[in-house]
């Protein structure tokens, strides 16, 4: 491990410590980023452990999956998955992702084209700079289009058992689609899938290798309080108590605070007395059982226009025949009033009862069935066969924040505001560690920790603890992890990869 202080220690008797409010993706990735360059870290998690928040399936490499969003976006969340893959090489499950424009959709397949080279273009640059982010792939294939003729070749090929090139990967969806109902070309790209199981297992076991990674599971922080002449902040939380059954008082103190609590971010901020604009939108994604499934499937795209009857389809695979559904449409993914501003008194937006309950309580049994039932039958659209699909598991859902006024805006990383105090606002996992980067650096600026030896090392060197995981106690542990969280242990599983 690096240590930050090197020959600058600080007193041993009060070392410079962080306090970061939440354990989800960007909270967890920040408080190990920090202790693995020594830094002393407490973590402060309401739930019962680590990266347990909305719907995680695909890393969003390049953007690829939302055409509305800006080029520079693009570009910044291929670096920022890139990155990612390479901190949690134990998460990603390996496969490509297929984008289909059908005819019902005003988009036109071939206005992907130019980002598509773009993004080829800067990941075959940034594989020369450094082989090790070789991590989707051959750059030179970063994507290939498929030509109706030749969908109608794979159509008549057999399903292999393991797919070894790209056009393995395709034969499912060529034998599945009815050719009339699509444009052409389709778009087989290498955006990898992300296991939200495998994300919580690898900062669970990297914080227990952490002497300086102190976490505090079921806590729930009630105030915080700077003092404005050390400018050291109180922290007090309430935590559960599993022997007695109460909840406790705790307060500790930190001379950092990072405000990382997903959609309750405003809840700190409005405690901290730092307003900031901001909007959270409820979401969710389903868990289908599909048992006629024949062959190894990608993740498949079929785009179409956002809050409409026919919005994006959304097909993601996982071992022995369980999918993820979303369908962004009001009636299956998204939600009537589901998205939420917040007011000028406060910087927490305000959901409706309705959705504070599922996030609080879960799902009723004929909700699940009714909104999973409507995205098996949106899918069906495209994918006929998968009419035969059954409810496979409890909905994964969430609110997610979006900082500022733009709906679209998905690559986000830190803000800062007052002494001492930061936000992470990322809207996508794979733009935690970017945000990581961010607190380093911030730190390092304001003369709070001397710079690192090191920082210019690979990233696997600067963070050994995450990174140096063995693969099958990753997987074990997400196996748990998904098992309490009520979730088929299937979805903790690596998927086939090529």
């Amino acid at each position: 491990m690096m240590n930050v202080y090197g020959s600058h220690n600080t007193d041993p008797q009060q070392p410079f410590k962080i306090g970061v409010v939440g354990g989800g993706i960007a909270g967890s990735t920040i408080a190990l980023r920090l202790a693995e360059l020594g830094v002393e870290v407490e973590l402060f998690e309401a739930g019962a452990s680590l990266v347990n928040g909305p719907p995680i399936c695909h890393l969003h490499a390049g953007g690829n999956l939302y055409r509305e969003i800006s080029e520079q976006q693009c570009l910044t969340l291929l670096h920022e998955s890139i990155d990612t893959l390479r901190i949690f090489p134990h998460a990603a499950n390996i496969r490509p992702t297929v984008i289909a424009v059908p005819l019902r959709d005003p988009g036109d397949p071939e206005a992907l084209l130019p980002r598509l080279q773009r993004l080829q273009q800067t990941y075959q640059t940034l594989v020369a700079d450094d082989p090790a982010n070789e991590v989707l792939g051959d750059p030179q294939h970063y994507y290939k289009l498929y030509s109706r003729e030749a969908l109608e070749q794979l159509a008549l090929a057999p399903l292999p058992k393991t797919p070894t090139s790209l056009d393995d990967w395709m034969i499912p969806v060529a034998k599945n689609l009815e050719f009339d109902s699509f444009k052409f070309p389709l778009v087989l790209v290498q955006e990898y899938g992300l296991s939200v199981f495998r994300l919580a297992a690898t900062a669970a076991l990297a914080a227990e290798q952490l002497p300086g990674c102190r976490v505090h599971t079921q806590a729930q922080v009630t105030d915080i309080q700077q003092d404005r002449h050390t400018q050291r902040w109180s922290v007090a939380f309430q935590q559960y108590d599993p022997q007695s059954g109460d909840h406790r008082t705790h307060t500790t103190e930190v001379d950092y605070l990072i405000n990382a609590c997903g959609f309750k971010t405003g809840t700190i901020d409005d405690m901290a007395q730092l307003p900031r604009d901001r909007m959270v939108e409820f979401k969710a994604a389903y868990i289908t059982h599909w048992a006629d499934c024949e062959g190894v499937w990608p993740e498949v795209i079929f785009h179409g226009e956002r809050g409409t009857p026919n919005g994006m389809a959304q097909l993601t695979p996982y071992p022995d025949g369980y999918f993820q559904l979303h369908g962004m449409t009001p009636d299956i993914t998204l939600f009537k009033d589901g998205l939420a501003r917040n007011s000028r008194s406060s910087a927490q937006p305000m959901l409706e009862a309705r959705f504070n309950r599922k996030l609080r309580e879960g799902w009723q049994p004929d909700e699940i069935h009714t909104r999973t039932s409507r995205a098996i039958r949106h899918m069906a659209q495209f994918v006929p066969a998968y009419h035969t699909a059954t409810v496979g598991g409890n909905p994964l859902f969430g609110a997610q924040q979006i900082p500022g006024d733009d709906p679209s805006l998905r690559a986000a990383d830190l803000s800062f505001a007052g002494q001492r105090y930061a936000r992470a606002e990322i809207v996508k996992a794979s733009s935690a560690l970017s945000a990581a980067n961010q607190v380093v650096k911030q730190l390092i600026e304001e003369q709070l920790i001397p710079a690192p030896v090191g920082l210019d090392l690979p990233l696997e060197q600067q963070l050994p603890m995450m990174t140096g995981l063995d693969p099958v106690e990753v997987i074990r542990k997400a196996e748990q992890l998904a098992e309490e969280r009520n979730f088929p242990t299937a979805m903790a599983r690596l998927y086939q990869t090529p």
